[in-house]
């Protein structure tokens, strides 16, 4: 017992920071924005290192089944995160009508061009051409551009009159999308998303994982256990947030870019381990699946949550959005078809973030 106490201080952690939430919300926002700002940020590292232990449970979970089921249970145990946070956030009296928009182009910017770019940088410098499956790489691009296309870009065209015909369509268009990418990932197509390494790597990465001992059960009750503290710190997150950017003069799409960051930060550490260790499948597996399954997931959630509630709702990305999400696009089609990345692929990529970044700042 005192073990496992040990091992999740994070989780303890997180539980205590929700309970002084809880105690000190009203004398916190009496402090003020300053007061919010600070309360916003502590809560968010805590919603972090929370993650992290969910995501660490993930790739235990992960290395017992293998891939590609592994990487699918870390990228959808961060979509969890994100819709949660998410649906919090949008239930705020001034949530944003392009939250859910903007936290997912801002996720597919971060995954693709954040989280694949610096670890093929680091990865080619360390390795040079680092080998993976390109029919992964196909398959994720043209899924992401699909469900990109219908849900994000087709509805600038729509008329608000018939907005809800079309949001009710794109919902049963998403969950047939990833109901056939589920089959083909974990069903006949599964070779799509796994590499054959040799045999001495194997034993090296071996050698480096990390063998604990937790049962099943154990990291299953950890994950849903760690969904539900990120949920009740992300309540009190989203009262301090909105606070604290209230007239600030903030780009508005920083709660949007909080929310990816938060629900990727595990990922990061997952790819780039991946990357630095010779086995960039696991990293385009981790940043292509996760852009995917942000996409495919949280546009039905949270479309269905905006019909149900009636709530002001935006999904049509705005044009210098669309230019650089096809941008994006079109340049992990050509990167990713050779089964082989490298240092430059991988600058590519990360110049395009910090161009998402500076763009963001801009208030673009």
């Amino acid at each position: 017992m005192a073990g496992i106490l040990r091992e999740e201080k994070f989780l303890i952690l997180a539980v205590i920071v929700a309970i002084a939430a809880f105690v000190t919300e009203h004398a916190i926002l009496e402090m003020g924005r300053l007061g919010a700002i600070v309360g916003a940020v502590v809560l968010i590292a805590t919603i972090v290192l929370a993650s992290m232990r969910v995501a660490h449970h993930a790739e235990i979970l992960a290395a017992k089944v293998g891939d590609p089921y592994g990487t699918m249970i870390l990228t959808l145990s961060a979509v969890a995160v994100e819709v949660i946070i998410l649906a919090i956030l949008m239930n705020g009296a001034e949530s944003s009508p392009t939250l859910v928009r903007d936290t997912i182009y801002s996720a597919v910017m971060l995954d693709i061009n954040g989280i694949l770019g610096l670890a093929a940088l680091l990865g080619g410098l360390k390795h040079g051409e680092q080998p993976y499956n390109d029919d992964s790489g196909k398959t994720y691009g043209v899924m992401i551009l699909t469900a990109m296309g219908i849900s994000m870009i087709v509805p600038e065209f729509i008329p608000d009159a018939k907005w809800h015909y079309y949001s009710a369509f794109t919902i049963f268009a998403m969950i047939a999308l990833y109901a056939l990418f589920l089959r083909m990932q974990v069903g006949q197509h599964s070779y799509f998303f796994s590499y054959s390494y040799p045999r001495t790597e194997k034993k090296l990465h071996g050698a480096e994982e990390d063998h604990e001992d937790n049962s099943t059960a154990t990291s299953i009750g950890t994950i849903v256990v760690g969904v539900v503290i990120i949920g009740v710190l992300a309540e009190f997150m989203s009262t301090f947030m909105t606070t604290g950017l209230k007239d600030s003069g903030a780009p508005p799409a920083v709660a949007a870019i909080v929310v990816a960051a938060i629900s990727a930060a595990p990922e990061i550490l997952t790819a780039l381990r991946a990357a630095l260790r010779n086995r960039m499948q696991a990293t385009v597996n981790i940043a292509m699946g996760a852009s995917l399954s942000t996409v495919i997931l949280t546009v039905p959630v949270m479309e269905a949550i905006a019909l149900y509630t009636g709530q002001p709702f935006v999904m049509a990305m705005s044009p210098v959005q669309t230019v650089m999400i096809l941008i994006t696009l079109i340049a992990a089609a050509i990167n990713l078809n050779d089964g082989e990345t490298n240092a430059i692929e991988g600058m590519t990529h990360f110049i395009l973030f910090a161009t998402f970044i500076m763009l963001t700042a801009l208030g673009l």
